[in-house]
């Protein structure tokens, strides 16, 4: 009974711990970026798009869909970033509790 009341108070200390780090998720934030720096996008660590730059040299008229490609791809390694971040983030919480395999907390 002792180890059971032991690990409600871990979990209680977990579900304390994750609203803090939610909190903190929506104020990190993480750029991507395409054709070498010419294109970036900013992402909370959560996904939500803070802001897109696009260098002046990409901006021509024949050249749009490739300029919607680089944002696009610029979004892709913000986000992966995003997610790479959030899963260090959670191994951090959750260091000493046995959490089965592959198991998102976000």
């Amino acid at each position: 009974m002792r180890d059971l009341m032991g690990m409600m108070g871990q979990v209680k200390q977990l579900q304390e711990k994750m609203q803090k780090l939610q909190a903190e998720l929506e104020t990190i934030e993480v750029t991507g970026t395409a054709a070498g720096g010419l294109v970036s996008v900013t992402l909370t660590a959560k996904g939500a798009m803070k802001k897109v730059a696009i260098d002046p040299s990409l901006m021509k008229a024949d050249e749009q869909e490739i300029v919607e490609d680089l944002v696009s791809a610029a979004h892709a390694d913000a986000r992966a970033k995003a997610e790479r971040l959030m899963e260090e983030k959670a191994r951090e919480l959750t260091g000493g509790l046995p959490l089965p395999p592959g198991l998102k907390l976000f």
